[in-house]
């Protein structure tokens, strides 16, 4: 049977990715460092219910608690791989500026391994995390893969720039083939504690006030999590891979307001928020809007999760994983 390795396999992204590729039929090899950048007993969990679905579907689910600068690639060297998913990195935008060492050797040395291992192994079908953040404040609305992305507003969004570029001089010079995904504020169960649905749903619970940045004068590109995995699978399926080194944007395509994300998100659990409306916070930018034409033209990838019906889902796993 065909298998994926995916990386970053215990984070929120990761672990629905795995589950998906379980549930078609895949055998899937996880790697993941666990760190404790947010809480490692959720990504425990996120484990366990991979598990429960290899286990469910009869496939084979392995996993390995290494870093990417570990010595772990010369024991995958033994192993068929027929596909590799990138999403292990060191995630976090207000993070990335105080903490720049660890970036880099995540994001970019990290991700040096991974490309030598693509280039050794011989992988045709790679396929990497890189982010909207890269397009800083310069470009223009919609985002298109086109654009210079020549301004990161942060060191987070300079690392997966640098991505691109590795990928790309690998393209050229080793003939490894990829395609960068620039993931567009993804939300839904599972998701990561440090973005803003987790803490504002965390404040419901706590009966805290949120804090608003930029004074809610944001627009983000909110995407369901099972529109990004069904992205993620569709490149992953096709007959032909593409021989080139491309860059693609995933995302919802419609962006949203946060202050009506907020408002669905209070309703959805029946409060009303105190909110705090700050300053915006360096790296920031004020909007996000992806244009997924290039994905869409060559896997026919559209979004189907609405905004309110992707913060029921996760309202009703948030409870159910907390409260219950």
């Amino acid at each position: 049977m065909a298998r994926v390795l995916i990386t970053g396999a215990a984070g929120f992204i990761g672990m629905h990715t795995a589950i998906r590729f379980l549930k078609e039929g895949w055998d899937v090899t996880g790697l993941d460092n666990m760190n404790d950048y947010y809480s490692v007993q959720m990504k425990e969990d996120r484990l366990k219910e991979i598990m429960s679905v290899a286990v469910a579907m009869n496939r084979n689910f392995s996993f390995f608690r290494e870093d990417l600068n570990s010595d772990i690639w010369h024991d995958f060297q033994h192993i068929h791989f027929d596909a590799l998913i990138h999403l292990a990195a060191q995630a976090g935008v207000r993070y990335s500026i105080e903490n720049p060492m660890v970036y880099l050797e995540s994001n970019v040395i990290g991700f040096q391994k991974v490309l030598d291992f693509v280039s050794l192994k011989k992988i045709e079908k790679f396929a990497y995390a890189s982010s909207s953040s890269v397009y800083g404040k310069d470009s223009p609305q919609p985002f298109l893969e086109s654009h210079p992305c020549n301004s990161p507003e942060s060191y987070y969004a300079a690392t997966k720039k640098a991505n691109e570029l590795m990928a790309f001089s690998y393209f050229k010079t080793n003939n490894v083939s990829s395609i960068g995904l620039r993931f567009f504020t993804v939300y839904g169960p599972w998701g990561r504690p440090d973005m803003a649905p987790m803490l504002f749903a965390n404040a419901v619970i706590n009966r805290n006030p949120i804090t608003v940045f930029n004074h809610g004068n944001q627009k983000r590109d909110f995407t369901f999590i099972d529109d990004i995995v069904d992205g993620i699978y569709s490149l992953m399926k096709l007959n032909k891979f593409p021989k080139d080194s491309l860059i693609m944007n995933i995302g919802n395509g419609s962006p949203v307001e946060l202050m009506e994300f907020i408002s669905i998100l209070e309703n959805e659990m029946n409060v009303s928020l105190e909110k705090r409306f700050v300053e915006a916070q360096k790296g920031d930018v004020s909007e996000t809007y992806a244009s997924t034409r290039k994905l869409e033209a060559l896997t026919g990838y559209r979004p189907r999760v609405d905004l309110e019906e992707g913060i029921q889902r996760f309202v009703h796993w948030f409870k159910t994983y907390y409260l219950d």
